[in-house]
């Protein structure tokens, strides 16, 4: 098998690329796939018509991808996806898969169909800023799920514990992709670990990639787009110049790490 390139973008099919890579060489793969939206019993964003989600940014799909499989061929995509991801992880190593649950038929769907056979020890609920909800039948949805699908030597870094399960990160607001991660978000899943090796086969603008550049480790990563490979490179660009990164959050990456050494003892509840 093929070597990986480490602080490189390949452009590609993720089980495809992820097929070349050896057993056990990744750390840690911290990644979001697309959610399947467009396959959906909610109002216009199934068919494209719009109407009340004729603003949102995924009316389209993603560039080089519409996000519209039948569920039951989408759901066996990601359990190779995944399949593929675990195979290449160290004896020690973890995945952070983010996805999210929605109610389709009046049924909540949250992912067992994909993530059950996989060893999940624990979900993360990733608090955000609201979201869109026009159906009166069930609450507006605010949060989203990160399985932790961890191998059994897998352990945290001294102190994150203290995190917590339940995250709050607002979203990107300021990024052109449809779905981004905030860097915020990824930078306390890596700083939660003693991975030097980070790996997203979803690549999308670059988070994961960004994250990793920022608190000194390598990453890898996939994407088939190259409209988004090009955006995720100048981003990490940017990065290496300082100017992706603000004085605030430069401040922030520095308390957060201070935290986190501080706090052996998981005596203290940390915070971003």
């Amino acid at each position: 098998m093929a070597k990986m390139k480490l602080n490189t973008i390949v452009k590609g099919d993720c089980i495809a690329e992820m097929k070349k890579i050896s057993d056990g060489a990744v750390d840690l793969i911290i990644t979001s796939p697309p959610y399947n939206l467009k396959n959906s019993t909610g109002n216009g964003m199934k068919d494209g018509r719009g109407g009340k989600w004729k603003n949102a940014a995924l009316i389209n799909g993603y560039n080089d991808y519409d996000d519209n499989m039948p569920h039951d061929m989408y759901a066996e995509w990601q359990r190779e996806c995944l399949s593929e991801m675990y195979r290449i992880l160290k004896d020690d190593g973890a995945i952070f898969y983010n996805h999210k649950w929605r109610v389709q038929g009046g049924l909540l769907q949250d992912r067992q169909d994909i993530v059950k056979d996989f060893p999940v020890r624990q979900i993360i609920i990733w608090r955000r800023n609201g979201g869109i909800n026009f159906n009166k039948g069930y609450f507006l949805p605010t949060y989203e799920v990160i399985y932790l699908i961890a191998k059994k030597k897998f352990v945290l870094a001294k102190g994150a514990n203290s995190f917590g399960d339940i995250w709050e990160f607002g979203q990107d607001m300021n990024n052109e992709h449809p779905a981004p991660f905030p860097v915020d978000l990824i930078e306390r899943v890596i700083l939660s670990t003693n991975a030097k090796i980070v790996m997203d086969p979803f690549m999308g603008s670059g988070t994961t990639a960004v994250a990793a550049k920022t608190l000194g480790r390598d990453y890898f990563g996939i994407e088939l787009s190259e409209k988004y490979c090009q955006m995720a490179n100048k981003r990490i660009t940017e990065t290496e110049r300082g100017d992706y990164i603000t004085i605030e959050k430069s401040k922030e990456k520095k308390d957060s790490k201070s935290k986190v050494k501080e706090n052996d003892n998981c005596q203290l509840a940390l915070s971003f």
